[in-house]
């Protein structure tokens, strides 16, 4: 054909391929080419070959014109003289229309297309969708039908219908399927797309809208065509000379053009539609296999007939439909009569709606058409389940997008899954579509009632699809997640299913993969397919963020059982005079004692959960983990540990790790505030959460994280300073005037006379205090509440049992000189005197031979030494020694002290030495510089110098910078100077003077006197430079006289100044300007953060200061390496609590901590911002209540406006009776009555039309008739039936038009009387049927079954009554083992198929013993009007103890994989039956007393 030629690319073309590689959509060549090969290899297109004139001259029966035919389809030998037919005279190819589509315009998107033939297999197109066009699959499936010209819809209607459908498509991420033409409905769904890409301004959450469309009505489409594909393909609307074919949409995303291999013929794509929304519907919804499929939805607007025929289609396939009712035409119909009795949807009703919303199109309709509409409308209505009616009037709904899912939830509701199995699969959907709203309203109701384990499904659903409103309203609702995470298995699932852009999946698979490819060669087959991830690696690689001082958080199998608790610990908070008690040190229990906790290890669920979350940077679902933790302050501060380590190793994601930042200082502050709610509650209690071991967080503590995190806010923190100030006293008061502790230290009797304060002393005093206030209340009141705990609060001697004891002579003394405090003025004292004693051997007593004081000297710094490398050894927090030596080498303060020991070690080496006596004091000397400089580590821990110090060293950082930036400066102006004034100058010393030396020192002033011939003496310089004491004179002339051009050298040192002297020397002053009022503001809280390391540092150094320090080092390496004996552990920053305890604990942490989140959600309510915003929403939702009340209020005026004439109608029959009745008697008035308008002459409103004959119609209203035997598709065959309305049904009923097809078996004959019997002599007794003859059924007149009832009692209790059911694969239903039976058999010829022999003849027996429940006709898809089944339910009771039963049994676990299973299942109405065979249950229910009612909604 004409369309396959190649076509010269045009300048939009070209326009729109240079547009194209900066779009996004766009594809690479590589996937261009892997597409078009893929197209070709599997999508077709149809074309016809065999050309034949149609009515007009030149144009084929297909509608394509002569040129646009191959010349092999002019005169084909095959094809001469046959009629020309399209299924046999059209062909398919490999189609040539696919690739990117571009519509042109300012802020336009490229969009997807392929030409596709109609026979196309859906699964092709679905893979097509998914993996060629990377589409996700959908949770929700739209489609929107309707008008398919244009019309036209109020304001607000047209508002509401487009942002409900953007605001469904967009939560639910479904996929929006339409016509995709450029007219009607389609045209508004473009315009909604339009308006959200537009509002939205990027292609993030794209809105997938599939527009499937007829190609041989597509106008314009040659630009669509390449064998190879366009990438893009540039296509324009042409509107006005598109004729009776139609454009494009250009606001959707992607299109389907079906080709038949016609041209101008609509409604090709309607069949291939429907097969891929039905393919679509099959398909599995979310990522795990929980049964749910994906839902589809029918949206209708205005429409026609065809539209009404896709409803009903719809419908059939279970489809639920949204009719938006003021959009016109047939959406309008359907919405007058939703809610109706079928019995008032009569012919005439649809009549006058019909006429009233179609306008003159209603003049064109003929009654049969009519009749065979209002039968669909008919049957639509009677399944209300599947019909929801959005009206603006009523405010039930809200939103179109509200009405649409809860259409979907209400379908899902009426399914044939009932109880649980229903209320989980809409919540799977709710889920899937992210619709917290909808959840709320119509699945957590006040009467559910939820079990945990009923929501866990859903719950891992929330949770790898991160939707943290739905975490957060599954924990309100329920779950439990210590159930729900009881298995690790779930945990692991969850690590499993991280997203592959999640950064610590990527260094997951990077510690697996090694591993993997070892055991690889050991593997079996089924272990090498089984889980690569594993808690263990998870564990590895957390350790690795967290640090080696931590423990595995996941130990490995078989080492430690880790599980949560089974319940969560309830205790009473003690008050805090008892916690006192507690926290005192015990003496008598070591640090290694048994803590009362077992090998097995209890895991925080909430924290668990918190892990997995912040690993993937999800603030919002670790926010709700992490208020659900219970060791809420270890889990902030471990999270920004790990976020700060994440966003340091994948520095590449910069924008990744800034949020990793951000959310890392996020939970600094969150721990921040639940510290501060703490410790303003309880100091002590909080004091003690800083130094708890957490077994949740690799047996560490809050204080521990808070470091390696180097969370400096929280560590500045007034209570953390207020722990560490402890820690710092030691045993002594904090608020000891240090003149007293000085005082003490050097005269120590002084403490035995109170002169200094002791904390025990002053826990003590507090204690009796309070038992004096405690025991006078008692006193007064009697009562002994407040002395109920134990120990009692009066009884002081069990307080001192307890372990707050006295401090003793000898314990003041060690407490005195062990106080880190003291030994830090001890250690300044000694240090001075190491100073003062090396500078005295320095300047005085600097010997060839060493005298007493330089060997003291020597002995001081060997234990200078000998402390150093303790402290390097030295690993109370179980860092190891790579960790430790890596923390000492990154310490300026270790390195001044390393390079100071070894300057001395080799300044002590050259003056050993006769020869470099000299060079080793001058190491030496320099070496006591850099002693001097590291006294400045010392005055870190004073509040007033040690901010000065961080300042000084932000300011070496930067003189550091500015170095840099003067020494390019003074070598330019050096080498010039040099350059020009001497000649060949080659002393290095000189030339150092000249280009470095002389320029730096102008800088400060010293003005050279070389460059200018006024300053020049010939006697200060030497003219071949041969004198060593002297420089070489500059260039000379023939007079003696300097021959350099003074005005540049002058000109080069003003220039010169300018730079260095102004601008770089202000350049510094501002520099450290701008760093000092930076630092200034943060110099305490990092002076805080540094003093821990010094106060820790102390705290484990020996009590003796340097040089009897070696003495204690002695004794420290008798005891580790001659002894063998494990190293003193320090409570003061590590304690670790018995179980109860530690449970109570973090029980009031846990309080704490909702007291500070609620105090948070306090604050944010009051604030301005939050005021401001709820302040516009309620303006927003007033606005638009008022705009929808202007819409609608003349709607709701009608309707009261017809409300009051049918109270009018009925008054006027009732006083018409009344008079009939009064001159029925005799009964006369004196005046003639007042003539009243019968009912039927009203006049009736436009929206509720009348109905004739009402009263004739009651009685008839009231009897049933059959709807399966009237459905318009028969079973089987291509024949439809004839359209039976409900009132048409009886056959008393005239019908004039009533002509139905005659069916035998497979052929549709007229009745010749063959048949055994007349077929005038058989009529069906429920009414007609719309279609004559036996049909699928074995004879004319009544067709026989019997279906036999077999029950059981499940138990000797009689628990449930159970009935032997057959699986109907076919169907998917229950059925009971019944069928046709044979004039001399009580039993149909199934059972004996099902059963065998045996048991047919043994149950054969048992007939007699049978009731018989029910006889009578069925309302069967297969009734005609001259042939209908007719049923007899019999119920076989069976003794569950009997031989029979047996049989039956093993017959039944034999059945198991056959097509025809056979099972025991319950009475009960969840049974998924046909509905006259649960009605039969129903009646066997009954008989055997048994209730028969639909489970309710207990779960």
């Amino acid at each position: 054909m004409g369309e396959s030629l190649l076509l010269a690319p045009s300048l939009a073309q070209t326009l729109a391929v240079s547009a194209a590689k900066t779009s996004k959509l766009s594809l690479s060549s590589s996937n261009q080419r892997s597409l078009a090969a893929w197209i070709k290899d599997n999508i077709r297109k149809k074309e016809c070959c065999f050309y034949v004139d149609g009515d007009s001259n030149g144009i084929c029966k297909c509608g394509y014109q002569r040129i646009h035919h191959v010349d092999a389809s002019i005169k084909p030998e095959n094809y001469l003289g046959e009629t020309w037919d399209r299924e046999r005279h059209v062909q398919e190819l490999p189609t040539d229309a696919y690739g990117d589509i571009w519509f042109g315009g300012l802020g336009q998107k490229i969009g997807k297309y392929v030409r596709v033939s109609s026979d196309t297999s859906p699964d092709l197109l679905y893979q097509l969708l998914t993996e060629q066009w990377k589409l996700p699959p959908p949770n929700l499936l739209i489609s929107v039908t309707g008008g398919a010209k244009n019309f036209y819809m109020k304001p607000h209607l047209t508002a509401l219908f487009r942002r409900g459908l953007i605001k469904v498509a967009q939560t639910t991420g479904a996929w929006i399927i339409t016509g995709g033409t450029h007219a009607g409905v389609m045209k508004h769904v473009g315009r909604a797309v339009r308006e959200y890409v537009l509002s939205s301004g990027s292609m993030e959450g794209q809105i997938v809208s599939i527009g499937v469309a007829t190609w041989g009505a597509i106008h314009n489409r040659s630009p669509l065509v390449h064998l190879e594909g366009r990438f893009p393909a540039h296509y324009s609307l042409d509107m006005q000379s598109q004729g009776h074919l139609s454009c494009l949409d250009n606001n959707h995303s992607h299109f389907l053009l079906v080709d038949d291999g016609t041209h101008g013929r609509y409604g090709v794509e309607i069949e291939l539609r429907s097969r891929l929304e039905r393919l679509i519907s099959q398909q599995p919804l979310g990522n795990r296999e929980s049964g749910v499929r994906i839902p589809v939805v029918c949206v209708v607007l205005n429409g026609g007939p065809g539209t009404l025929s896709t409803i009903y289609g719809a419908m059939r396939n279970r489809t639920p439909c949204v009719v938006l009712e003021g959009s016109g035409r047939l959406a309008d119909v359907v919405a007058h009569v939703a809610g109706l009795p079928v019995t008032k949807v009569t012919l005439s009703v649809i009549h006058q709606l019909m006429k009233r919303f179609f306008g003159p199109e209603y003049d064109s309709f003929t009654e049969l058409e009519i009749i065979e509409w209002t039968k669909k409308i008919q049957d639509i209505i009677r399944t209300p389940q599947l019909l929801t009616v959005f009206r603006m009037s009523e405010d039930n709904h809200g939103d179109v997008d509200v009405a649409i899912l809860q259409a979907l939830l209400k379908a899902n509701r009426s399914s044939e899954c009932v109880g649980m199995e229903r209320w989980e699969r809409q919540l799977e959907l709710a889920v899937a579509w992210n619709r917290v709203d909808i959840a709320k309203t119509d699945i957590f109701t006040e009467d559910s009632q939820w079990k945990s384990s009923d929501l866990h499904q859903a719950m891992f659903s929330a949770l790898v699809g991160h939707k943290p409103q739905f975490v957060r309203l599954l924990l309100e609702n329920g779950v439990c997640l210590r159930e729900f995470l009881g298995d690790q298995t779930t945990l692991c699932d969850l690590y499993t299913q991280l997203p592959t852009s999640c950064f610590f999946l990527r260094r997951l698979a990077k510690r697996i993969q090694p591993e993997k490819s070892r055991r690889s060669q050991n593997l079996s087959p089924r272990g090498a397919a089984a889980r690569t991830i594993s808690l263990s690696h998870v564990s590895d690689e957390i350790r690795h963020l967290l640090g080696s001082f931590t423990q595995p958080l996941y130990p490995l199998p078989g080492l430690h059982s880790t599980r949560y608790p089974k319940e969560d610990v309830a205790v009473t908070l003690p008050p805090k005079e008892q916690l006192e008690l507690q926290a005192s040190p015990d003496p008598d229990r070591g640090p290694g004692r048994d803590t009362g906790r077992g090998e097995e290890t209890f895991r925080d669920p909430g924290g668990d959960l918190f892990l997995w979350a912040i690993l993937q940077n999800k603030k919002e679902l670790a926010e709700i983990a992490w208020e659900q933790s219970r060791d809420c302050m270890s889990a902030a501060l471990a999270a920004s540990k790990i976020l700060k380590k994440l966003a340091e190793e994948g520095a590449e994601e910069e924008d990744e790790a800034e949020e990793m930042r951000e959310l890392a200082k996020h939970y600094e502050r969150q721990a921040i505030g639940v510290f501060s709610e703490c410790h303003c509650c309880d100091e002590e209690r909080a004091q003690r959460l800083l130094i708890r071991v957490s077994s949740s967080w690799g047996q560490t503590t809050c204080l521990r994280l808070a470091l390696e995190a180097d969370d400096k806010s929280f560590v500045a923190h007034s209570g953390v300073q207020a722990l560490l100030t402890q820690i710092w006293c030691g045993e002594l008061a904090a608020d000891n005037p240090l003149w007293r502790v000085l005082l003490c230290m050097l005269f120590f009797p002084l403490i035995y006379t109170g002169f200094l304060g002791f904390r025990r002393d002053e826990s003590i005093q507090r204690e009796s205090e309070r038992s004096a206030e405690l025991l006078t209340m008692e006193s007064l009141t009697g009562s002994q509440a407040c002395t109920r705990r134990k120990p009692p609060v009066h009884d002081l001697p069990a307080r001192i049992h307890l372990g707050l004891k006295p401090l003793t002579v000898s314990t003041r003394l060690v407490s005195l000189f062990t106080s880190p405090q003291v030994k830090f003025y001890w250690n300044i004292l000694s240090y001075f005197s190491f100073l003062l004693l090396f500078s005295v051997v320095l300047m005085i007593d600097f010997q060839a031979t060493p005298s007493w004081r330089e060997g003291l000297l020597y002995v001081w710094l060997i234990s200078l030494v000998c402390e150093e490398v303790r402290q390097l050894f030295h690993d109370p927090d179980g860092f190891g020694f790579r960790k430790k030596a890596d923390m000492y080498i990154n310490d300026m303060w270790n390195i001044l002290d390393f390079l100071s020991i070894l300057l001395f070690i080799i300044g002590l080496a050259f003056r050993l030495t006769t020869r470099l006596f000299y060079a080793g004091k001058v190491i030496l000397c320099i070496d006591f510089i850099i002693f001097c400089l590291r006294l400045m580590a010392i005055f870190i821990i004073s509040k007033t110098l040690g901010p000065k110090i961080i300042i000084v060293r932000r300011m070496m950082l930067d003189m550091f910078f500015f170095m840099f930036l003067l020494s390019i400066w003074v070598v330019a102006y050096g080498v010039a100077k040099q350059g020009i004034l001497i000649h060949n100058e080659d002393r290095l010393d000189w030339i150092v003077r000249g280009v470095i030396y002389e320029p730096y020192l102008i800088i400060f002033g010293n003005m050279p006197s070389n460059i200018d011939n006024a300053l020049f003496d010939i006697k200060a310089c030497s003219v071949n430079g041969t004198e060593p004491r002297k420089p070489k004179c500059p260039i000379l002339n023939e007079d003696k006289r300097p021959a350099f051009p003074e005005w540049l050298t002058i000109i080069l040192l003003c220039v010169y100044l300018l730079f260095a002297n102004i601008l770089l020397l202000n350049l510094l002053i501002a520099i450290f300007n701008y760093t000092f009022q930076e630092v200034q503001d943060n110099t305490d809280t990092i002076w805080k953060f540094q003093r821990y390391e010094l106060i820790k540092e102390y705290h484990s150094r020996p009590a003796a200061p340097p040089p009897f320090i070696l003495l204690s080092h002695i004794f420290l390496f008798i005891r580790r390496i001659v002894l063998q004996r494990p190293p003193n552990s320090y409570r003061a920053f590590k304690e670790e609590l018995p179980e109860a305890e530690e449970e109570e604990l973090l029980s009031w942490e846990s309080f704490m901590k909702d007291n500070y989140l609620l105090s948070c959600r306090q604050r944010q309510s009051q604030s301005i911002e939050h005021r401001t915003t709820d302040t516009a929403d309620k303006v927003g939702a007033m606005a638009e209540l008022l705009q929808r009340e202007d819409s609608t209020g003349s709607v709701a005026l009608v309707k009261r406006l017809t409300r009051v004439e049918e109270q009018v109608s009925q008054s006027a029959r009732a006083l018409q009776w009344i008079m009939d009745t009064l001159k029925a008697q005799g009964l006369h008035s004196k005046e003639e009555a007042p003539q009243l308008a019968s009912p039927g002459k009203l006049k009736t409103s436009e929206s509720e039309p009348s109905e004739p004959h009402r009263q004739e119609k009651s009685e008839r209203e009231k009897t049933f008739y059959h709807v399966n035997a009237r459905r318009l598709d028969y079973p089987d065959s291509t024949v439809p039936r004839f359209p039976v309305l409900e009132e048409k049904v009886p056959w008393e009923v005239d019908f004039i038009l009533y002509n139905p097809p005659v069916l035998n078996g497979d052929s549709q004959e007229k009745i010749d009387g063959s048949e055994p019997g007349s077929v005038k002599s058989y009529r069906n007794p429920a009414g007609r049927t719309g279609m004559r003859g036996r049909g699928a059924l074995t004879c004319l007149g009544p067709n026989l079954i019997v279906d036999p009832v077999l029950t059981r009692w499940r138990d000797s209790e009689r628990s449930a009554l159970e009935f032997l059911a057959v699986w109907d694969q076919e169907d998917g239903l229950w059925t009971l083992p019944g069928g046709p039976v044979q004039s001399d058999e009580p039993l149909p010829d199934r059972l004996l198929r099902i059963m065998g022999q045996k048991i047919y003849d043994r149950i054969k027996t048992k007939v007699v013993e049978g009731i018989k429940v029910h006889e009578g006709y069925v309302d069967d898809v297969r009734n005609t009007d001259d042939a209908w089944v007719e049923t007899t339910v019999l119920n076989i009771h069976l003794d569950r103890r009997s031989l029979l039963m047996a049989d039956i049994n093993r017959m039944a676990e034999n059945t198991l994989g056959c097509v025809e299973l056979v099972q025991w299942m319950e009475v009960s109405s969840r049974t998924r039956m046909c509905s006259y065979q649960r009605d039969a249950l129903r009646r066997v229910a009954e008989l055997h007393q048994r209730t028969f009612q639909l489970h309710q909604r207990t779960l």
